[in-house]
């Protein structure tokens, strides 16, 4: 049976439904959480590494290939190798395809972010914070200009309830698989944006941060909320860690920590936010 969110997401395997778990948080992506919001890594450094030095080597592996195309493509030309020639630059062209889609914003994605890219869910406003690099994202194709803008971030504040989990396979042979939030129109299972939410996961059935986050946000007795790597007792040491310095904005900081939607309101008109 297909998703039902449309348009569907490549490497769908599975929905996910929303609802408290049983089972406890086994995982090192819970950054921090007290009684009002909680705050998830998405990339460790490990990961970040390992994703950089692949797109490292994507890229100077083309270079190489570039470099030495020239000639083979005067040879083909000079037999009158044709047909051969089409099926070499019909290469080529996939190639610079996968550097331009894939290796190129893994590259930036990974050279420009820093410290986890936590995202932020608030249960008591209901509310979801994502400040993120702007190649974080599902784009296949961008403008030239873009990466011209290293640095630019996308920051943004969803609903929980337009949230909704789903499975996608990496289509390797390690049986990888992430869970994503498609984002939808309010009511409707038409998306409108993807978020990433847990990684390069082994196995499909790894749903343990979603089920946390599904526990948390009920006030489920399976989400204790000193789980993560900082006690809810120490969010000024999480701050300085994972928030400093990364371009949040100062209205959406105090707004993790916002009650309900009346005091929300208030830090926003307080910020002059009219979004």
């Amino acid at each position: 049976m297909p998703s039902k969110y449309r348009p569907q997401i490549f490497g769908w395997f599975g929905d996910l439904d929303k609802g408290p778990r049983l089972v406890p948080l086994h995982d090192d992506r819970l950054s921090y959480a007290n009684n009002n919001y909680c705050a998830f890594i998405r990339k460790i450094p490990s990961d970040q590494i390992l994703y950089l030095c692949l797109s490292i080597s994507l890229i100077l592996m083309f270079m190489v290939l570039v470099f030495f195309s020239f000639d083979f493509f005067s040879i083909l030309l000079k037999k009158s190798e044709l047909k051969i020639f089409f099926i070499v630059l019909f290469g080529m062209l996939l190639s610079s395809f996968v550097i331009y889609s894939y290796a190129l914003p893994e590259f930036y994605q990974n050279a420009f972010s820093h410290r986890g890219s936590p995202i932020i869910f608030n249960r008591k406003t209901g509310k979801v914070y994502v400040n993120e690099s702007d190649f974080f994202n599902f784009k296949i194709l961008r403008h030239p200009a873009v990466f011209l803008q290293p640095k630019k971030r996308r920051i943004k504040e969803y609903d929980w309830d337009d949230l909704h989990g789903v499975i996608i396979h990496n289509m390797s042979r390690n049986a990888l698989s992430s869970t994503v939030l498609m984002v939808c129109q309010p009511g409707t299972h038409q998306v409108i944006d993807h978020i990433m939410l847990d990684p390069a996961r082994a196995g499909a059935g790894s749903t343990f941060v979603w089920g946390w986050i599904n526990s948390f946000m009920v006030y489920y007795k399976s989400a204790n909320i000193n789980d993560g790597e900082y006690r809810s007792d120490q969010e000024a040491e999480f701050k300085a860690h994972r928030i400093d310095g990364q371009g949040w904005p100062e209205w959406m900081v105090e707004a993790f920590n916002a009650t309900s939607l009346e005091e929300l309101a208030e830090i926003k008109q307080r910020h002059n936010i009219t979004q």
